[in-house]
């Protein structure tokens, strides 16, 4: 039993490994262009630009604006009775640095939001307000009033804003420290391999930001598994392309967080090189980092396997990677000393530091994908005409590559071409199929082309066999001389080639051309409108008249037995909605006798519509009237 579950351990730290660990990080040309965002903001136009531009700017190491001219604006933009406008402007300016930036009036309107049952966010507005302007804080009344403010709002944002505040305060916030499991619990899970809040980047740095800044002044390691620390970070690297202001300042700061704790430290391994390897290039390079890119020291990087995706089949296990001499963060490792098959692979790698690190998340079971190329020869390659009905043998050329027939083809609709070819993998001298294989005919006078797919059979042997007289419509029955041309490519095939094979002389019917413009597949085409079936023969006259008159017989009938026993019209309302109701009425049996006679059904269907409306209102109108009447009866 204890071997049985030694072995469940085993495969689940390696499917965590697998799916978990960042394969990306962020490069110095992501940090390149974070940069550029957050100094293209400059000149700024409002106060959170400013706010969170100074803020990226300062994270990244970027060039910082004039301090004069940004202490002036952010002096100018102030909003003495807005906290938010005074946490924006204090902040700008604390990061800027250098800056004298004061709102006389704000200590008063600072201590009334943490006294007053404010919102969370309004309460760390405040409180960072208060120590960027160097007001006193009474910390106590602080740590209460966010506690007494979660219990009317315990979103993740909310505790996001409660996580840095508590992180900055000297009392005891271990109430807060102690929410940090709750709330990652909330987090959303997404293909299993990500993690995230909704509200998107910013909520979610803000809250792992501030569990971690928390973390640190409790000196306790948050109560965050570390698969979800992977997921998180997977996440962030796969926002790492923002380009508003407020996310970007957040993820930055989570990204610095994340590569510099006392708690958890994902890594990332990448691969640095190309994902092609070759017996010309036959080393596999690994980058081993933090998530921004920074040296982990000495590491001892592992392939634990290396698996065909095609067949499964493993080619190298337990195979160390061995330190650059010209990158400490990059590994090497020589793939083809294991003779691997052309086709994709997949890496299992493993990190071990050489000394022992526990804050370092994903070293087992990281992946990368690798492609073994080879180059491949075209031999067997035969090209000639043959009548349909196989009465007369083929008559065909052999042609070694890259030469081409010295004979132009002559092949007219009674005939076809073939062409037979073989493709061999030059690194195993076997016969292989390729991904893209196409036959090419190029019309030399008019330089139209055809392309047709080769397909190969089970002995791996390419056919092509082209039809001239069934082909001709897709030539556009355009007779003369066409190069034939074989293109082959695929992904792991080093020398993709096009050659020319041979020249053929086509053949087409005569008069099945079409006319004019409709030799041209890409020319204006006549507008298609719609159009009706044409109407039926109708009878004679006498014939409608008598089977009109039949139709009508048995309302004349009833006309006539009406006035025998007397009608009653007392009860007929005579109101506008039932005059109303009655004449919509008619002018609906009056459009289906336009419709026989003249209308057609759009037509019929637009008046409709139009009649519809008042004989609904008229109707409606009527019936609730008729039931009022007969309730006070």
């Amino acid at each position: 039993m204890a071997k049985v579950c030694s072995v469940l351990i085993l495969l689940a730290v390696a499917v965590v490994g697998k799916a978990l660990t960042p394969s990306t990080f962020l490069t110095t040309v992501d940090q390149q262009r974070l940069r550029s965002v957050f100094e293209s903001a400059a000149p700024y136009v409002d106060l959170p630009s400013a706010h969170y531009s100074i803020l990226g700017i300062k994270l990244l190491g970027g060039t910082m604006p004039s301090t004069q001219d940004t202490c002036k604006f952010l002096q100018s933009k102030v909003d003495a009775g807005s906290i938010e406008s005074v946490y924006h402007a204090s902040g700008a300016a604390a990061a800027l640095g250098g800056c004298k930036f004061d709102v006389p009036s704000a200590k008063q309107l600072l201590t009334d939001a943490i006294a007053a049952k404010a919102s969370v966010q309004d309460i760390s507005f405040a409180f960072f307000a208060m120590k960027n302007l160097g007001i006193a804080v009474d910390e106590k009344s602080i740590s209460a009033a966010l506690l007494e403010a979660l219990k009317s709002d315990d979103s993740p944002l909310s505790h996001g804003y409660a996580f840095m505040v508590a992180s900055a305060l000297k009392v005891d916030t271990s109430k807060f420290f102690d929410n940090i499991e709750d709330v990652i619990a909330q987090a959303d899970e997404v293909d299993d391999k990500y993690v995230q809040f909704e509200g998107g980047l910013f909520v979610t740095g803000l809250v792992v930001d501030g569990a971690y800044k928390l973390a640190e002044k409790e000196k306790k390691a948050p109560t965050i598994a570390e698969d979800k620390v992977a997921k998180l970070a997977n996440y962030f690297l796969s926002r790492k392309h923002v380009h508003q202001l407020k996310a970007a300042s957040q993820f930055v700061s989570v990204i610095k967080t994340l590569t510099d704790n006392k708690f958890h430290i994902p890594i990332a391994v990448s691969l640095g090189s190309s994902v092609a390897v070759s017996q010309s290039e036959p080393v596999v390079k690994v980058r081993v980092t933090n998530l921004l890119g920074g040296d982990l020291g000495q590491l001892t990087v592992t392939a634990d396997s290396a698996r065909h995706l095609g067949d499964e089949a493993i080619v190298l296990s337990k195979k160390q990677f061995t330190p650059s001499s010209a990158d400490k963060s990059q590994y090497e490792l020589n793939f083809m000393e294991a003779k691997p098959a052309r086709g994709f692979y997949r890496l299992t790698v493993s990190v071990a530091p050489k000394k022992a690190d526990s804050r370092l998340i994903g070293i087992t079971g990281a992946e990368v994908e690798v492609k073994v190329t080879t180059k491949v020869s075209v031999e067997n390659v035969e090209i000639g005409v043959a009548d349909k009905d196989q009465t007369v043998a083929a008559r065909t050329t052999k042609l070694v590559h890259p030469n081409k027939a010295q004979n132009t083809l002559e092949a007219d609709y009674h005939q076809k071409i073939l062409m037979r070819f073989q493709l061999k993998d030059r690194l195993t001298g076997q016969l292989m199929a390729a991904h893209q294989t196409f036959v090419r005919l190029t019309n030399l006078k008019s330089k139209q082309e055809i392309i047709f797919v080769s397909e190969a059979d089970g002995t791996l042997t390419n056919k092509f066999d082209l039809d001239v007289g069934a082909s001709a419509k897709e030539f556009g029955y355009q007779s003369g001389k066409y190069s034939v041309e074989l293109i082959v490519g695929d992904a792991i095939i080093e020398n993709p080639f096009s050659w020319t094979l041979a020249d053929a002389e086509l053949t087409f019917p005569e008069g099945g051309a079409p006319k004019g413009d409709g030799q041209n597949q890409y020319s204006k085409k006549p507008e298609i409108k719609h159009m009706f079936r044409e109407p039926e023969k109708r009878p004679p006259a006498p014939v409608s008249m008598t089977f009109t008159a039949l139709v009508m017989l048995p309302l004349l009938i009833l006309l006539l037995l009406w006035l025998k026993i007397g009608v009653n019209v007392s009860n007929f309302p005579f109101s506008v909605s039932a005059i109303g109701f009655h004449v919509c009425l008619a002018g609906i049996f009056g459009l289906y006798y336009l419709y026989w006679t003249q209308l057609n059904m759009f037509q019929t269907l637009r008046y409709l519509g139009i009649l519809a409306v008042p004989t609904f209102l008229f109707g409606n109108r009527l019936l609730s009237g008729i039931a009022s009447k007969r309730k006070s009866a």
